[in-house]
C-alpha cells in the first residue's frame, strides 16, 4: 500500500470521526432550542428533534467536507481544460447512493410514527380513546398496566369562536384558565362548539385537532410547575389570534386549593377579547373590513 493511499484512508477515518462527534454535539444543542420540557411527552418530541438535527448535521458536514477535500486535493492543474475520464455505469456506487437514502427515510418514518403513536394523537376519524403509557419523564418505558392504575384528573375542554372553556366535573368548576396538577395524569375531553380547532401547548409539545360533533379523549402528564400558553393551532376565523389561554401547572396541593376556592365563587361572565373587539367594531359609525361571524357570548366562569 502506497503512502498516498494510506494517508487518504487515515484522512477519511479521522474526518468521519470528527464529523460524527460534531454532529452529535449539534444534536445535543437542539434541546436548548425549544421551551422547557413541561410534560412527560415533551421528552419524546425533543429526542426526535435531536435525532433529526444530528442526522441532518452529519449529512451536511459529510457533503461539505467531501467537496472541500476534492477542491483542495483533486483540483485540475492550472490551464488544464481537458475533459475528465469518461467514468460511467458504476453499479456499486449507484446501488449505494440509492439504498442509503431509502434506509434513512424508512428509519426516520419508523421513529416518527412510534413517537406519534406514543403521544396518542388522534385523527378526525378516530373516536376511541388512545392511552399513552407515559407517567413521568423517568418512566417512559413503563408498562401500560402500571399507567392505568394512576390517578387521573378529568377535565372537559370546549373550544368555540373564540374562547377556551374548561370544566372540572368533580368540583363543578368552570374556568377560562387551564389549571393542572403536576405529576398526575390528565385526561381531557376535547369538544368543539362550531368549527375545527387545535389544542396546542408548545411547552408540552402537544397538539390535538378538535373536530366538531366529536369528543376526543386526550391524555398527558405535566411535570414542571409554572405558567404556559395554550393557543389554537387551526385558523378558526376573524378573531383567531385572540383564542389563547393560560395554562397553570401547580403542585397537587395548590391545585386542590384553587379548585376549592373557585367552587365557592358565583358564575360570572369572563373577559373575552374577541367579543370586546367585535362590540367595539360594531359601535363605530364607519364600517370597515369584511363581515365576520359574531363571537360566542363570553363564557360563565367561577373566577376570582
Amino acid at each position: 500500500m502506497t503512502l498516498r493511499k494510506t494517508l487518504n484512508i487515515a484522512t477519511l477515518i479521522v474526518g468521519a470521526i470528527a464529523i460524527t462527534v460534531i454532529s452529535l454535539w449539534i444534536g445535543k444543542q437542539a434541546y436548548s432550542w425549544l421551551p422547557p420540557q413541561a410534560a412527560a411527552e415533551s421528552v419524546l418530541i425533543d429526542d426526535l428533534l435531536s435525532f433529526l438535527v444530528t442526522l441532518g448535521a452529519f449529512i451536511f458536514l459529510g457533503v461539505t467536507a467531501t467537496l472541500t477535500y476534492s477542491l483542495i486535493f483533486h483540483r485540475a492543474a492550472k490551464d488544464d481544460f481537458s475533459d475528465g475520464p469518461p467514468i460511467q455505469g458504476n453499479v456499486t456506487l449507484e446501488v449505494v447512493w440509492t439504498a442509503i437514502p431509502i434506509m434513512l427515510v424508512l428509519w426516520i418514518a419508523s421513529y416518527s410514527y412510534q413517537v406519534y403513536d406514543q403521544m396518542g394523537i388522534q385523527g378526525p376519524a378516530e373516536h376511541l380513546h388512545v392511552h399513552n403509557p407515559i407517567a413521568t419523564q423517568t418512566a417512559l418505558a413503563a408498562p401500560k398496566e402500571a399507567a392505568v392504575t394512576e390517578p387521573v384528573e378529568k377535565i372537559d375542554v370546549l373550544a368555540k369562536q373564540w374562547a377556551w372553556v374548561f370544566h372540572y366535573p368533580e368540583n363543578n368548576v368552570t374556568s377560562t384558565e387551564l389549571h393542572l396538577p403536576s405529576d398526575r395524569r390528565i385526561r381531557l375531553a376535547l369538544q368543539s362548539a362550531d368549527v375545527l380547532h387545535g389544542f396546542y401547548i408548545p411547552a408540552f409539545r402537544l397538539k390535538q385537532d378538535i373536530v366538531p360533533n366529536q369528543t376526543i379523549d386526550f391524555e398527558f402528564t405535566p411535570i414542571r410547575p409554572g405558567e404556559y400558553q395554550l393557543t389554537d393551532s387551526q385558523y378558526s376565523g376573524t378573531y383567531f389570534a385572540t383564542m389563547q389561554a393560560n395554562v397553570v401547572v401547580q403542585s397537587p396541593e395548590d391545585y386542590q386549593q384553587w379548585l376549592a376556592k373557585a367552587a365557592t365563587q358565583k358564575l360570572t361572565p369572563a373577559n373575552n377579547q374577541a367579543a370586546a373587539e367585535y362590540a367595539q367594531a360594531a359601535s363605530q359609525k364607519v364600517k370597515t373590513g369584511w363581515a365576520t361571524v359574531v363571537p360566542a357570548a363570553p363564557p360563565l366562569v367561577n373566577q376570582f
